[in-house]
């Protein structure tokens, strides 16, 4: 991830927000940043049975733990229209330049979850491409084309 603030600007995802944030980084550089930049924050967007099912980032390595807050809300898959003030509460006092890093399964919904908060003005929030368990393979499963899982980052069962 380099220094300069870029943005990058798609098409809108909903209605209510704009559709620029700092930008798309690969698990590998979500891990570096990570662990180069203490107050850089990992949140994953997915829902409470992804969390307990499938598994979260392990950051203990970094003396650290992943925050959690659903982008949308299992079973109906609305979205959490408080997603940003959960987000700044369970982050308490951090300041708008931080380094926000959202995770869901394959890049989708936290591509959302960071153009909500930009819009919110965290100016560097940064969607983790190919998520937690990336892209499909030619098999049609997860966790072994891109992401976290398929970058052989630490992760553990809930």
């Amino acid at each position: 991830m380099s220094d300069a603030k870029t943005h990058i600007v798609l098409p809108v995802v909903s209605g209510d927000l704009p559709s620029s944030y700092a930008g798309d980084i690969s698990a590998d550089e979500a891990w570096r940043t990570l662990a180069g930049n203490p107050q850089a924050v990992l949140v994953d967007v997915r829902t409470q049975p992804e969390w307990n099912f499938v598994g979260i980032p392990d950051l203990s390595p970094l003396g650290r733990d992943p925050v959690l807050v659903e982008w949308q809300t299992y079973p109906a898959m609305t979205v959490n229209r408080d997603f940003v003030k959960d987000v700044t509460s369970s982050l308490g006092a951090i300041g708008r330049d931080t380094p926000i890093l959202l995770l869901c399964r394959s890049g989708a919904r936290s591509r959302a979850a960071a153009i909500a908060l930009s819009a919110a003005g965290f100016t560097h929030s940064y969607n983790v491409a190919g998520g937690f368990e990336g892209d499909l393979n030619e098999a049609r499963q997860r966790g072994t084309a891109n992401g976290w899982k398929a970058s052989g980052l630490p992760w553990r069962q809930s």
